[in-house]
């Protein structure tokens, strides 16, 4: 694609899952790939396969959740390899339950995660490039924060939330010309999802069903997610803003 090579892309959540394979995807563009996780080996690890194929890529141990943390992080990137280009708002979790079952100390743990965070890093990243006028923000939401998922009530929220306040930045950065974008995967198969589904015959009953649901026929992968970022971070996507986009083998589809 075009406009990715030599660009500096922060990645959250990049050590394992869709992270992971967003960071190998911007590596194989020649893009320079800032790996932020909380887990500082798996971060590690997915920025040293970057480097052994060949191109720049340096781990952060960050917890988003931390706002000192995520400005210290940024202003490290920024001195190490350079001005940022491309921010990717991956980082989540959730925990499978109905919403009465929930209690205060779950609902601000994903919150926490899945909406703090990536305010916290929208606002620490959207200040240099706002003042350098340019720069690309692709947030993972969810399709559970599009139409909503039963027992993710929390994580829909934030998930929904991300996608209101997504459009709404985009508006304000527009006249720095900077694209804030949304990609939402539907049901794809992550240690995140299996934890979700749960173990044993439940969670394989559970899978196959969501598989079936499905048009394509099968969960996502990982795989599937890397190309819509890419194109959205891309210079192929110069004109496009405040647009959200399901990858959900057809599972959503919303005109």
């Amino acid at each position: 694609m075009r406009g990715l090579k030599d660009k500096v892309v922060i990645v959250t959540g990049g050590g394992a899952g869709i992270g992971a394979a967003i960071c190998s995807r911007f590596g194989e563009e020649g893009s320079i790939v800032a790996v932020f996780d909380i887990n500082g080996e798996a971060a590690a690890s997915t920025a040293a396969a970057i480097r052994a194929a060949g191109t720049k890529s340096q781990a952060y141990v960050v917890d988003i959740t931390d706002q000192a943390r995520v400005i210290s992080a940024v202003s490290e990137v920024e001195r190490d390899l350079g001005p940022v280009d491309v921010l990717v708002n991956n980082a989540g979790w959730d925990r499978g339950a109905n919403f009465l079952e929930t209690d205060k100390a779950l609902w601000e743990k994903i919150v926490a995660i899945n909406l703090y965070g990536p305010l916290q890093m929208h606002h620490a990243v959207l200040k240099g490039m706002s003042t350098r006028g340019k720069g690309k923000v692709v947030n993972i939401a969810s399709d559970a924060g599009r139409v909503g998922s039963s027992g993710e009530s929390i994580y829909s929220f934030c998930k929904g939330g991300l996608i209101a306040f997504t459009k709404t930045l985009a508006r304000e950065m527009a006249r720095k010309q900077i694209n804030i974008n949304v990609v939402c995967p539907g049901p794809t198969d992550t240690a995140l999802f299996r934890d979700f589904c749960g173990e044993g015959e439940y969670g394989d009953k559970l899978r196959s069903a969501l598989a079936r649901s499905i048009p394509f026929g099968r969960l996502g992968e990982a795989s599937d997610l890397p190309g819509a970022v890419c194109f959205l971070a891309s210079d192929d996507a110069v004109f496009i803003t405040g647009q959200v986009l399901s990858v959900s083998g057809g599972l959503t589809m919303a005109g």
